[in-house]
């Protein structure tokens, strides 16, 4: 009998080594500089819900869910953020076929 390690994603893996080689864990800061909090915060905005992230100087301290009362984000904000995330497609698009592989 296997045993299977089980994340988030509800994907079953056979082994550590499996897990490894298809999860690459990324910084939150990557996470941020890449527009996917904002991304994946305008669409949790709809439901009053928001990821936060807490920093000092600089250095991410915390990262959590959270009720928010407001929704959207202004306009110079939306400009940055979908800069970011065109730039990230730009550079990551072209491995996305191999990567699902």
């Amino acid at each position: 009998m296997e045993n299977k390690v089980k994340v988030t994603s509800s994907k079953e893996f056979t082994s550590e080594n499996e897990r490894l080689n298809t999860i690459g864990v990324k910084s939150w800061d990557a996470f941020r500089s890449a527009g996917l909090l904002f991304f994946i915060n305008g669409i949790l905005h709809a439901f009053g819900w928001a990821i936060v992230v807490e920093t000092t100087e600089g250095i991410v301290t915390a990262v959590y869910p959270a009720r928010v009362k407001y929704r959207g984000f202004d306009e110079q904000s939306q400009d940055e953020e979908h800069a970011k995330i065109a730039n990230y497609l730009a550079e990551n698009a072209p491995n996305f076929p191999e990567e699902i592989k």
